[in-house]
């Protein structure tokens, strides 16, 4: 700890040999003196919006802090019926069995598809609510752009049930017994009108459920329909920042004779990176965090190659199929991983453009 001197804070007078506080360091100490008091002042002032602070935070209370106390049957006996207190210390032994021991062909195989889901995720779906809150910001009826931010808002606020639903049938296969194809699901079959590849056709015609229960097309499904569900919702938070670019700068563009694209990329984009920058370590704070009950409800035994998930079969091991002490083990190793990017993310985000969570 370094020692403080009466130099650092307090003026000495050589003329009288004294010490003097300056004006600013005594509006300081009255202001550190006054601290707890000023609080407790602001919080009795408005004290009806902390009261609205307390359902958030038993929320928080009941469903994410006291539910880690479950993480200790990570480092419990898999094989135990007791309860988690009872139960016998096992140390890092679930981890070896993750990583080096009989199911660990199963958690990385998981662990490849959710860093991939959700790495074609951030890929393909972080750079669409900018340009979607980029075109807002062009439609200059306010008629027109509300209506079109209506209709991309919608998914949103359908359950997932209904997404899944809607994917599996209009990619669906045809019916058992079917052979004249005509149960085949609308997008399969202007896909298999507009593609030459015979794969396709054999893939549509062979999977009674469909592409989306196919390894191979299982992926480009989950994007397509991620976006069109979360694209328009999450635009919101960037349109907000377009709309709140000042008007001058847009006209000190134009009168260098800036056009749209130019006033797009040299006024609109620089004044909405820091928006951009937050937004994109939070996503990729929730990169490993792919979306359990979509990939659920979409998964089956045909596709689990490349639709399997951390989430989904630790979900299976807890149900009986390896033990739910491995599953929470495969949970917690899952958001460690996500722990560690959003932090990593925020350093280099601090480092390379000065804008960072913390």
């Amino acid at each position: 700890m370094f020692k403080l001197k009466c130099d650092d804070f307090l003026i000495y007078d050589e003329a009288t040999g004294t010490y003097s506080m300056s004006a600013e360091q005594q509006v300081r100490d009255e202001t550190e003196r006054n601290r707890w008091k000023t609080t407790g002042l602001t919080i009795l002032k408005d004290w009806r919006l902390y009261l609205m602070l307390v359902p958030m935070l038993l929320v928080y209370l009941l469903w994410r802090y006291m539910p880690m106390t479950e993480l200790l049957a990570a480092f419990k006996d898999p094989n135990s019926a007791l309860l988690v207190e009872d139960q016998q210390w096992f140390g890092l032994t679930n981890f070896q069995a993750l990583f080096f021991g009989s199911q660990s062909f199963w958690f990385w195989q998981a662990f490849r598809n959710t860093f991939i889901i959700a790495f074609y995720g951030l890929l393909f779906g972080f750079p669409f609510p900018i340009i979607l809150a980029l075109f807002f910001n062009e439609v200059k009826s306010n008629i027109t752009r509300s209506i079109l931010q209506v209709c991309v808002y919608l998914p949103k606020f359908m359950s997932t049930v209904i997404i899944t639903t809607l994917a599996i049938v209009l990619f669906r296969g045809p019916r058992e017994g079917d052979t004249s194809l005509e149960s085949v699901g609308i997008i399969s079959k202007f896909l298999m009108m507009i593609s030459p590849s015979a794969e396709l056709d054999a893939t549509v015609a062979n999977t009674s459920k469909g592409l989306v229960f196919s390894t191979r097309y299982f992926r480009a499904i989950y994007q397509v329909t991620g976006i069109w569900e979360h694209g328009g919702y999450d635009s919101i938070v960037f349109f907000a920042a377009v709309i709140a670019v000042s008007p001058t700068s847009y006209e000190a563009a134009q009168i260098d004779g800036a056009g749209k694209m130019a006033q797009m990329r040299y006024v609109v984009i620089p004044s909405i990176l820091s928006t951009v920058v937050i937004m994109l370590i939070m996503k990729i704070g929730s990169l490993l965090s792919v979306g359990f009950e979509k990939v659920y409800l979409m998964e089956s035994s045909s596709n689990y190659e490349a639709a399997d998930i951390v989430a989904t079969l630790s979900n299976r091991w807890q149900e009986g199929g390896g033990g739910t002490t491995l599953g929470i083990a495969a949970e917690m190793v899952n958001n460690l991983i996500g722990m560690i990017l959003v932090i990593g993310a925020n350093a280099v985000a601090k480092k390379a453009s000065n804008v960072s969570l913390y």
